[in-house]
């Protein structure tokens, strides 16, 4: 009897051990491209006139490099200095690892309610669609006892207070030119808030970046959700312009943010070595002919190719993974929920997790 109870409790003490991550953090660049991602600056479309905004030079001299290797670190130094050496990456299909959406469009609402639903819902069929029918992990989340009014999520993108269904949610949302802070804004959000509203309105229903980071950045300072979604959109924006330079730049910046969230919650003790960052995009963009990397959508080759990446005290350190089973977008919500140790329910289907980012 001795010996049955001992074993009971050291299955109960490992359990406890095995799960580490009591935070996550979800991120998504929108329309950010594997491409760039796993091998830098395309040459290509920065020598073209029609995308290098007159000023090859500028770009080489900033995002060049003898090596895809050397591209990518400058393109993005926090990723691949920092992540690739604590988490893992997925997407880089030279090297055999796929990762592809499921839904039939290849445009934003289908995929971000794909990331987040777990689900590739054929009725979600335009960026103007009604408040979404499928829970979110983060409405699951916010359901959950231990963690309800600790989730928030930030978005530049005016469509996430319906991707996320806000109203239905109860997970507060700020979203393109929603102000934050709620009744008590501090010094800083009241300063964020007003610099929003005199900011230049580029993109209508999208902010800039900068102010969807900074309010995140408030809200996670003062507020110290368990769970926390941030969606930058200015890589998807730029590209539509068919501005290479202003592209690059803003995926350097969201990886310079990255950096900026992880030095935070590693220097924070409510934070520090209990949480995991899950970062990934909604769609990729066109790549063979090498005019269409501004575009995407189901007629567009390539749009379906994504990638995701993983950092955290659950996911071993293996870096970029080659030679992995195809993956898919749908099943990243479930992946998160278990990262946090929860099973994702809801009405709707749901994709199983991705076993290689969770430790055994």
């Amino acid at each position: 009897m001795q010996k049955i109870l001992l074993s009971v409790f050291t299955f109960l003490v490992l359990s406890v051990q095995a799960q580490k991550t009591e935070n996550i953090i979800i991120i998504t660049t929108d329309g950010l491209r594997w491409q760039e991602l796993f091998k830098g600056m395309d040459e290509t479309i920065a020598r073209d006139s029609r995308f290098n905004q007159d000023d090859s030079a500028a770009i080489f001299k900033e995002f060049g490099g003898s090596s895809e290797s050397q591209k990518r670190k400058k393109l993005m130094p926090f990723l691949w200095n920092t992540l690739a050496i604590k988490g893992q990456l997925y997407g880089n299909r030279t090297v055999g690892s796929n990762v592809n959406v499921s839904n039939r469009y290849w445009f934003s609402y289908p995929g971000y309610n794909e990331i987040l639903s777990g689900y590739a819902d054929d009725r979600i069929n335009s960026n103007d669609y009604a408040p979404n029918p499928n829970t979110t992990i983060t409405e699951f989340f916010n359901q959950q006892p231990a963690l309800k009014g600790k989730v928030g999520a930030f978005g530049a993108w005016e469509a996430f207070n319906r991707i996320l269904n806000e109203q239905r949610s109860g997970v507060p949302v700020v979203a393109a030119y929603d102000t934050c802070g709620g009744k008590k804004p501090n010094t800083n959000e009241l300063m964020i808030n007003k610099l929003l509203r005199d900011s230049h309105k580029q993109w209508g229903e999208e902010c800039f970046d900068v102010f969807t980071h900074h309010a995140a950045m408030e809200y996670l300072k003062k507020e110290q959700p368990r769970v926390m979604y941030i969606a930058y959109g200015e890589t998807d924006e730029w590209a539509h312009s068919w501005k290479y330079k202003y592209y690059l730049t803003a995926a350097r910046q969201v990886d310079n943010w990255i950096g900026e969230i992880w030095n935070y919650i590693q220097s924070t003790p409510a934070y520090k070595d209990k949480t995991t960052l899950f970062i990934t995009t909604d769609h990729g963009r066109g790549d063979k002919d090498k005019s269409k990397w501004t575009s995407h959508g189901s007629d567009i080759e390539g749009a379906d190719e994504i990638w995701f990446a993983v950092m955290g005290p659950d996911t071993a350190p293996l870096g970029e993974i080659r030679n992995s089973p195809q993956l898919y977008q749908k099943q990243f919500a479930q992946t998160i929920a278990k990262l946090m140790g929860y099973t994702f329910k809801a009405d709707q289907p749901i994709a199983d997790a991705i076993k290689e980012v969770i430790k055994n």
